[in-house]
Parts: structure tokens; C-alpha cells; sequence
């Protein structure tokens, strides 16, 4: 890449940065242009060009990922509120422009969530945000402290891992373990892009050492202490795929050292919709001799 196109692409990234953080302001082609130093009058054929998705339509799918997001694991947040912070005036339209786009009302959505048109829906808001916003820090070595943990498996097809997840959100919240007060891990016992390599296995986590009873599908369990190898990802993280290739492909041959056997672990600092996507912040361990 040449530094030509290394600066244009960089000013292309400050108008997503921008986007991405400014959802509940009244976002206009003007104002994103003059983020990206660009003139308003090319600009919306330069973000199509380069991104494939118009800047309105970019608009819309991020307020929309966002606010199914509240939907789907935000209970406390009205339907209403939801709206008003995807931009629209009244709940009517916002369901009207909801349905359109994921094939449910956002009460139904609440309720019930069909992941398969609501993945298709934005795939291509997540292919971009996977080419452009995800961010990897310089592999660290860090002494990782025994935890115990409370965990809730997910096994099978992760198309359905979001029933999972809403599952895991109310069980800490009925049980006061709130995300503020205590650290949110993920055990990778597979790989989730590789159906040869068999049924999914997730583990939701998170840190704590007290007893719970058993038949609510979790069970006490423990992250061994140790070394590990900590790569830090900023930016969307349902897909930390491209972040583990550049520990086992990219770090891993070049630094002499040999792994433990404990599984692929994640902790997420902070997370989508709490901040914004493109703030979120996952650490990536992988456990060291």
C-alpha cells in the first residue's frame, strides 16, 4: 500500500469511527465528510466505492445492530427508548424499518429471536466492520491469576448462540453478577469456523467463587493460573476468528514458546451495546507453558 492509499484509507476510518460513535446524534452527509477531510459533494460515491454499502445504509444497519442488540439482551430497555436511540421519532416507524429488516417486530424479536434472517440481514454491516474496525495490539506476556469461574456451556451450532447468551445474561442477572462488578470470559474448547472439527463447544463464564445449585445448566469450574500469551482486540467482537490466526499463525511460530493444555480464552473488558462497537475491548489469552 502506497502512503497515498494508506492515508486515504485512514480518512475513510475516521468517518466509520465517527459513525460508530455518534449513533444518537443527527448524522449528515456534511458533517461525516468533514471527519474525513473529503468534499460532501463525492463523498457518498467515495464511502459506497470503498465500502460497498451506502453511508445511509451504513447508518441504518449500525443504529439497527445496536438496537437489536438492547432487544435481545437489554430487558430493562424499553421498546420505545430503543427507537429513540436508533434515530426515529415514533415506535411505529422504527418497527416499520425493524420488521423490514429482520423479518420480526421488535416485541417478537424481544421475545423470541430468529437468528437466521438477523445474521443474513447484517452481514454485510459485519463483513466491512471486520475488514476495517477490528484493531490488535502487540502480543503481551502476562502471569494470569487462578480464577474460579461459574459457567454455562453452549454446544452445537452457533447460529443458535444467542439463545445461549440471553440465557447466561438472566441467569447473572437473577443471581447479582452484574458485568460492572464481575469479569465475563469465554472457553474456546473448539473452533467454532471449522465443522470438521466437530460440535461447537463455548463456554460462557464468569468470575466468581460462589456455590450455586445445580439444574440451571451452570456449574462451578476454574481458569487454571499461568502464563499467557494476551492479544488485545478492539473493535467488534462476536469474531475474534482473525485475532486467534494471528496468535497460532503470526506470533506463536516465532516466539520458541510451547502451549498448555488449557483451551483458547477470552475476557471481555468491555462489550457492545455498553460502549460503542468500535470501543469494545476483548483480551485473547492463550495459556503457555
Amino acid at each position: 500500500m502506497t502512503p497515498a492509499q494508506r492515508n486515504y484509507d485512514d480518512r475513510m476510518r475516521r468517518a466509520l469511527d465517527h459513525i460508530d460513535r455518534h449513533l444518537d446524534d443527527d448524522l449528515d452527509l456534511a458533517q461525516i465528510s468533514a471527519v474525513a477531510a473529503f468534499s460532501k459533494y463525492h463523498f457518498h460515491r467515495q464511502f459506497t466505492a470503498c465500502f460497498g454499502l451506502s453511508v445511509h445504509r451504513y447508518v441504518q444497519l449500525a443504529r439497527l445492530k445496536r438496537a437489536s442488540y438492547q432487544l435481545a439482551y437489554r430487558e430493562a430497555d424499553r421498546i420505545t427508548d430503543v427507537a429513540l436511540d436508533a434515530g426515529y421519532d415514533a415506535p411505529d416507524a422504527f418497527a416499520r424499518a425493524f420488521r423490514r429488516r429482520f423479518g420480526q417486530s421488535p416485541s417478537d424479536f424481544r421475545s423470541a429471536p430468529d437468528w437466521a434472517p438477523w445474521r443474513a440481514a447484517l452481514l454485510p454491516l459485519d463483513d466491512l466492520r471486520n475488514r476495517t474496525m477490528q484493531h490488535f495490539d502487540d502480543v503481551t506476556i502476562r502471569d494470569f491469576p487462578a480464577t474460579p469461574i461459574a459457567l454455562m456451556p453452549h454446544d452445537g451450532d452457533m447460529a443458535a448462540i444467542g439463545d445461549t447468551i440471553r440465557r447466561f445474561i438472566a441467569w447473572r442477572r437473577a443471581n447479582g453478577l452484574s458485568p460492572a462488578d464481575t469479569a465475563t470470559f469465554n472457553l474456546f474448547h473448539s473452533d467454532p469456523t471449522d465443522p470438521a472439527a466437530g460440535p461447537v463447544r463455548i463456554d460462557l463464564c464468569v468470575g466468581t467463587d460462589r456455590v450455586f445449585p445445580e439444574g440451571d445448566g451452570v456449574t462451578a469450574g476454574l481458569i487454571p493460573g499461568g502464563r499467557c500469551a494476551v492479544l488485545r482486540v478492539t473493535g467488534r467482537s462476536d469474531d475474534l476468528a482473525a485475532a486467534a490466526l494471528h496468535l497460532y499463525r503470526d506470533w506463536l511460530p516465532d516466539s520458541g514458546a510451547e502451549l498448555r493444555d488449557f483451551p483458547l480464552f477470552c475476557q471481555r473488558v468491555s462489550f457492545f451495546p455498553d460502549v460503542a462497537e468500535a470501543e469494545a475491548i476483548t483480551d485473547l489469552f492463550l495459556p503457555l507453558r
